[in-house]
């Protein structure tokens, strides 16, 4: 189970929150902002915490009841819609799109972030983090929709049988698995900036060029998953294989 979480900790590691605008922060100009870092890294951290908890909670309380209404054949029709819906909509994430998008991205998190051109060659930088707090946040739950790596370790948790406190420990350990590549690269931008900054700009090159592509295969792949254990379950798959 900890090989499992483990894996799936890193998978969501590599999403928008937890890579690519911690990749962000790192290429800010001047000095290696790490006390910002953390805040926008244990921001993240203790959001995701904080729902998992509360899904947690919401499964043990109600599994059973949850499972037995998906399992009535109106609820294997609307998770097929759901399926075939999310097989559509993976094809309206366009990469030409993103690519336009991407500057004015960049101007809405370096005003979360809090960095200010004064002139040409300069920043000044606004001694409050919430904007930054807000940045976290906001990504975050951006990402409850898709957090997909993450309900899949929370499955694994919550049908383990390992007690409340194990639980707790566990969704706070995955939570820190999850922000630890943002932690190592803020760690080797501190001690090889020069060795380490060409790396990070070019994973912040293919990342943005690549975001919104790479979020439709994700979707469309899930999607596909979801509709096809539907209708299996619904017998459509093996009507249609005895034809």
């Amino acid at each position: 189970m900890a090989a499992s979480l483990a894996a799936l900790a890193l998978i969501d590691s590599t999403s928008f929150g937890t890579l690519l605008i911690p990749i962000w922060l790192l290429l800010a100009p001047g000095r290696v902002r790490a006390g910002r870092m953390l805040v926008y890294l244990g921001t993240i951290a203790v959001f995701y915490f904080g729902v998992g908890m509360l899904i947690v909670l919401g499964a043990t309380t109600f599994i059973d009841d949850l499972g037995a209404v998906l399992e009535t054949r109106p609820a294997m029709w609307v998770q097929l819609a759901v399926g075939v819906g999310l097989i559509i909509l993976s094809f309206r994430f366009d990469s030409k799109k993103s690519k336009e998008g991407g500057g004015r991205m960049g101007r809405w998190r370096e005003r979360a972030l809090g960095i200010e051109s004064d002139a040409p060659g300069t920043t000044a930088t606004r001694t409050s983090a919430l904007p930054l707090v807000g940045l976290a946040l906001g990504a975050a739950t951006l990402e409850v929709a898709t957090m997909l790596p993450y309900l899949a370790a929370i499955g694994i948790v919550t049908t383990s049988g390992i007690g409340g406190a194990a639980t707790t420990a566990t969704m706070a350990g995955y939570c820190v698995v999850m922000v630890l590549p943002a932690l190592a690269l803020l760690g080797a931008r501190l001690v090889a900036r020069s060795a380490v900054e060409p790396l990070l700009v070019r994973m912040n090159n293919w990342m943005t060029k690549n975001a919104a592509s790479t979020t439709g295969w994700i979707v469309g792949i899930v999607g596909f998953l979801v509709a096809r254990d539907a209708a299996w379950r619904l017998g459509l798959l093996e009507q249609l294989l005895n034809r």
